[in-house]
């Protein structure tokens, strides 16, 4: 765990500090040291946000599915705003409680969210991290991952990325070699992103209810945190607009009102829309950057305020001593 006040490392001083794992729980768990507790919902949120751009900064040539992730973790900070009634000024929300009390404000699929927000950081992160602090580390992922079915198209994803990264740091790869091996990196990151839709949100989504689908449709949208109105109208893409626009000839194709939690309207959407505009984002280096420091500074502000768990009498003693709580972990760029 790294405490408020202590300075932030690298990746790859992060990964030494702790050890090198040899298995995928083990990385999970050095990702997961990385967090605060599930209960602390927002500062996990904003946590997870910074954590995708900390490693995406890594790499920035490569790990374009971090960079996207960053901004896709911070808007579901939105959809968790019912949680916020009952929450305490630490920042603890008493989850099993909530799900009881609210019923009303549809909390079962605000918890929903939060879930699979968690979930794909469990998932993929790791996997990042994993590659971004190793020499070979397309070896090291090929040695966790290539008997694991389930992470097939994550390493077949990463096999993309890594032969394009080889030609973009080749100093003599011409500029039409450097091309294709850009689109190949992007080819591959679109794996990743295919992957996270398919195993982990799309079972989480088909959970939600009618209302909370209809709701999260209306809501789903992007900016990439850029500012002014000339570069959000640029950067700017809903779902919705999205769908009842470019999207409407296959609609009325399938004869079916577009909705989020469909796999089909939800791809399109991500692979004709999103990814194209965070491309182009991403090449503005000055832009992103800007939008990145956004990211930060609110882990940052959260960091100052860590959330504190509640004690029970049988830890009352051992909890009045500030280094027994679990504080939130300093935020990084």
């Amino acid at each position: 765990m790294i405490t408020p006040g202590e300075l932030v490392p690298q990746p790859h001083e992060y990964v030494l500090r702790n050890g090198t794992p040899d298995s995928i729980p083990g990385w999970k768990s050095l990702a997961d040291g990385l967090l605060t507790d599930q209960s602390c919902a927002f500062h996990r949120n904003i946590e997870i946000s910074s954590r995708y751009a900390w490693i995406y900064k890594l790499l920035p040539d490569c790990l374009k599915w971090a960079g996207m992730a960053a901004f896709a973790s911070h808007h579901v900070r939105l959809a968790l705003f019912p949680f916020r009634l009952d929450t305490d000024r630490t920042g603890y929300v008493d989850i099993p409680h909530s799900l009881r009390r609210q019923r009303a404000l549809l909390l079962e699929d605000v918890n929903t969210i939060r879930e699979t927000n968690n979930a794909i950081f469990d998932d993929i992160f790791w996997v990042h991290l994993a590659y971004g602090t190793a020499e070979d580390g397309i070896g090291r992922l090929r040695a966790l991952l290539g008997a694991e079915p389930h992470y097939a198209a994550v390493l077949a994803g990463f096999e993309a990325i890594d032969r394009g990264h080889r030609v973009v740091e080749d100093a003599t790869a011409s500029s039409e070699a450097r091309r294709k091996a850009e689109d190949l990196i992007w080819e591959g990151n679109v794996q990743l992103l295919e992957h996270e839709q398919r195993a982990l949100v799309q079972p989480n989504l088909d959970r939600l209810s009618c209302a909370f689908a209809r709701l999260f449709s209306i809501g789903s949208a992007l900016t990439f945190e850029v500012r002014g109105v000339r570069q959000e109208a640029l950067y700017f893409t809903s779902f919705y607009l999205y769908s009842l626009t470019r999207g409407i000839p296959q609609a009325l194709r399938e004869q079916a009102w577009p909705r989020i939690t469909r796999f089909e309207d939800r791809w399109r959407w991500i692979e004709t829309s999103i990814v194209p505009r965070f491309r182009r984002f991403d090449a503005d280096t000055r832009l992103a950057d800007s939008s990145l420091r956004r990211i930060f500074a609110e882990a940052r502000d959260y960091a100052s305020n860590p959330c504190v768990l509640p004690r029970s009498p049988q830890t009352e003693e051992a909890a009045s001593d500030p280094e027994q709580r679990r504080p939130m972990a300093t935020s990084f760029d």
